[in-house]
């Protein structure tokens, strides 16, 4: 059961997401984690014509996030340095602002 207040992640802006790291590094985790949560069934229902790609690596590489939204708009998210939580706070913020079902119910 999902925790009170917290926002289910939507896809409907989202074309593809891609998620590269290093298993073998320390900084690795909240990358996991938020890849965990965009690849899950639910969340990929919501949107089946976006693409998730997990990029696993073992190059000492710098685990990143990159998103294109339908609009060719990009964001790239650093995990290094980032809690997932903070990685999914700033990519539903970018979603919502792109849907307009979500723009149309917030007036």
């Amino acid at each position: 059961m999902a925790a009170p207040g917290k926002a289910t992640v939507v896809l409907k802006a989202v074309k593809q997401i891609i998620v590269q790291f290093c298993p073998f590094e320390s900084n690795v985790r909240s990358t996991r984690e938020f890849l965990a949560k965009v690849a899950s069934e639910k969340v990929r229902a919501t949107n089946i014509n976006c693409e998730v790609i997990s990029m696993v690596k073992h190059d000492q590489s710098e685990p990143v996030v990159d998103i294109t939204y339908v609009d060719g708009e990009k964001l790239v998210m650093k995990g290094a340095k980032l809690t997932s939580s903070e990685m999914l706070s700033a990519f539903q913020s970018r979603c919502a602002a792109k849907d307009p079902q979500t723009k149309a119910g917030a007036k």
